[in-house]
């Protein structure tokens, strides 16, 4: 039999997880906090439970939840302008509800931010300097799970999400004296971030740390001009740099090593 699959948080991401991973014959729980969301995914086959995570307590059904799963994929992200120890505390809760729980099998979706002012090109190997409170929270979140081994805990860092109703370019559009034109985007569809997900599942890709970043790496005067032309939107407006610098350029060893191959080009108007 299959494993049965938990999704904590079926949101622009965990929703089409969910789905594909249903098409792919598992049987999926899925978390929403959102009550009005729950027969949504309840007609989408998927087993609905409300949990929301607070600082102190849990409202929900979040032990329901957990019950009977055999993997758990966390899809969870620090809100931006959070405390320091908000999401960390929520973390904390969810982990010692595992431990309870007894599960063994988790998936930590991550964020490539806990890099932070690292430069130049990066890897699964290079040491993380989060510059931003949400970058530190999901940093410390990711060693909670990580650093108990009696779990097997795969740890997936994703660049900028893009995909439907999705692109970065559709905020940059019309902005004046951007002073990061030379720096390389670093972005990954919707589609292949699924691709990652449901490949670690199904190759048992256990106790990893992988860097979900698209392998090309174009500047982002050019990417965004052209998007934003691709659009009819007006292009973001960058002041002119200075040859050679690169910013990050986040790629992925874990990922070659275990021969992956990406789906969707980022060379699209989705």
């Amino acid at each position: 039999m299959k494993p049965r699959i938990g999704i904590l948080g079926c949101g622009w991401l965990g929703f089409p997880l969910a789905k594909r991973f249903i098409s792919m014959d598992h049987r999926v729980s899925g978390t929403t906090t959102t009550r009005a969301n729950l027969n949504i995914l309840s007609n989408e086959g998927i087993l609905a439970y409300y949990v929301e995570l607070f600082n102190k307590g849990v409202k929900g059904s979040l032990i329901d939840f957990l019950k009977d799963l055999d993997i758990l994929i966390i899809n969870v992200p620090p809100m931006r302008k959070s405390k320091e120890q908000n999401y960390l505390s929520k973390m904390t809760q969810l982990y010692e509800a595992v431990k309870i729980m007894h599960l063994k099998k988790i998936i930590f979706v991550s964020s490539t931010t806990v890099y932070g002012e690292v430069e130049g090109e990066v890897t699964e190997k290079s040491v993380p300097k989060p510059g931003s409170d949400s970058a530190r929270n999901l940093l410390a979140a990711e060693k909670l799970f990580t650093s108990n081994k009696d779990l097997d805990t795969t740890v997936v860092r994703f660049g900028g999400l893009l995909g439907p109703d999705r692109h970065p370019v559709t905020y940059l559009s019309g902005q004046h004296e951007l002073s990061n034109g030379d720096d390389v985007i670093n972005l990954i569809h919707l589609e292949d971030c699924i691709l990652i997900l449901t490949s670690i599942i199904t190759n048992e890709w256990w106790g990893k740390l992988i860097n979900g970043v698209y392998p090309d790496h174009p500047t982002k005067r050019a990417y965004y001009t052209k998007e934003a032309t691709k659009r009819g939107l007006p292009a973001p407006d960058y002041t002119k740099g200075y040859a050679g610098k690169t910013g990050k350029v986040i790629k992925t060893k874990t990922l070659d090593a275990l021969k992956f191959k990406f789906s969707t080009p980022l060379d699209t108007s989705s």
